[in-house]
């Protein structure tokens, strides 16, 4: 991946990890970071990645983000 295409998906990132933490107990945002952008870049839409790294959130990190 290029800079620009890494510049790019960071910047989708941080807009989608946006309701995340605005619902979320204090989290490590890296870790939601980092679960986000391996989904998308396995071919995920950014709904499906952001689902992805809320479960990684939920299961591996114990942060759970109530209904």
């Amino acid at each position: 991946m290029d800079v620009a295409a890494l510049a790019d998906l960071l910047h989708e990132t941080s807009e989608r990890h946006g309701s995340f933490e605005a619902v979320a107990p204090p989290h490590d945002w890296w870790d939601w970071y980092a679960a986000y952008m391996h989904a998308r870049e396995g071919g995920s839409t950014p709904d499906e990645a952001s689902d992805a790294a809320g479960r990684y959130m939920a299961e591996v990190k114990h942060v759970v983000v109530k209904p």
